[in-house]
């Protein structure tokens, strides 16, 4: 396989003696939530990494996961696509990525509901034994304008614990493993504690160097439990977003009304970051001021994590809870260029 033995052609922009500075952004998060933020920050810089949660355990990417013994490629390729270039053959490869299969009524094949990108993913791993080789190689056939990076190399389960009321009207605490039903709680029920199976697994390399060469690093949105607290759960990770150079910024959520957050209103979305990572200070928070039910306790939440607030409107709008590239493009652009005078954070 001699198509696969010379370098990987996805490489930083190079920077020269009194060229403008690119912006090098890292982004963390997984599924549509950090498709939204990649989105918006490829509109704005040219050097972007993503950061994906590896412990999906549902659909095409669980199924892989369990008959290969891989990781979960879905959230990857998710954020492959939004990264594709915005031409004819980007758009194109965009499409064929996300393409699922569906096998004609009343046929159960074994390809039905799987997504191309998900097994062009595991074929590059398979061949080239290396899953971010596999993932640059992938980003490189769509013209992916940045890199993707899973969070760890090790296939990781999310447990949660949730309360949930018994027949007699007590709250009751069951344990919940796997990220697709803990996505899936109950309205009744209430996350108290997740935690990633194995507790020690390594962070990738590559991602704890890109965390410690960004400028800016952005947390969320996302589902809080399943895609933006993973994060913190890695110690290597949490350890690499508390002590970067970079600027931090999180991404509020356009609703906080999930299965995941019922009875979470968006201050009480901040304690939870600061229980799973107290040392982690934040320089910014931003958030649709439509969302939050409680702007002053909202911006002291933030405070208390040592953050500034910025309020825009980033929505689609229409009663939908979904980011619009373009606004959320601005509102970043705003963010970033509100800080761009001053010394980055230690």
């Amino acid at each position: 396989m001699a198509f696969f033995t010379g370098p990987i052609p996805i490489q930083p922009p190079s920077r020269s003696p009194g060229e403008n500075k690119v912006v090098r952004v890292v982004a963390l998060g997984g599924g549509h939530g950090l498709s939204a933020s990649l989105s918006a920050l490829r509109r704005l810089t040219t050097d972007l990494t993503a950061i994906v949660t590896v412990a999906d355990d549902g659909g095409s990417s669980g199924r892989l996961r369990e008959e290969l013994d891989v990781l979960p490629p879905g959230d990857l390729r998710m954020a492959l696509a939004a990264l594709c270039d915005d031409t004819d053959w980007g758009r194109t490869w965009r499409d064929v990525m996300q393409h699922r299969f569906v096998s004609k009524p009343g046929s159960s094949a074994s390809l039905d509901q799987h997504a191309v990108g998900n097994l062009l993913i595991v074929a590059l791993w398979e061949l080239l034994k290396d899953p971010v080789a596999g993932l640059r190689w992938a980003g490189a056939l769509l013209g992916a304008r940045g890199q993707v990076l899973p969070m760890s190399i090790t296939p990781l389960t999310i447990t949660g614990d949730v309360l949930e009321e018994s027949g007699d009207a007590k709250l009751v605490s069951r344990r919940i493993s796997g990220q697709a039903k803990l996505a899936m709680v109950g309205e009744s029920m209430r996350v108290t504690n997740v935690r990633l199976e194995p507790a020690d697994a390594a962070a990738c390399t590559e991602a704890l160097d890109a965390i410690e060469l960004a400028d800016w690093v952005i947390l969320g949105p996302g589902s809080w439990y399943t895609s933006v607290i993973p994060h913190l759960l890695l110690p290597e990770m949490r350890e690499a977003l508390a002590r970067t150079p970079a600027r931090r910024l999180l991404t509020m959520n356009l609703s906080t009304d999930t299965a995941e957050t019922a009875g979470m209103d968006a201050a009480a979305h901040l304690e939870v970051i600061s229980r799973y990572a107290p040392e982690l200070r934040l320089d910014a928070v931003l958030a649709d001021p439509a969302t939050i039910s409680d702007h002053e306790a909202f911006t002291q939440a933030a405070a208390r994590l040592g953050a500034r607030t910025f309020f825009g409107k980033v929505g689609v709008g229409a009663g939908r809870a979904v980011h619009d590239p373009l606004r959320l493009a601005a509102a970043y652009h705003d963010v970033f260029t509100t800080f761009s005078t001053d010394e980055p954070s230690s």
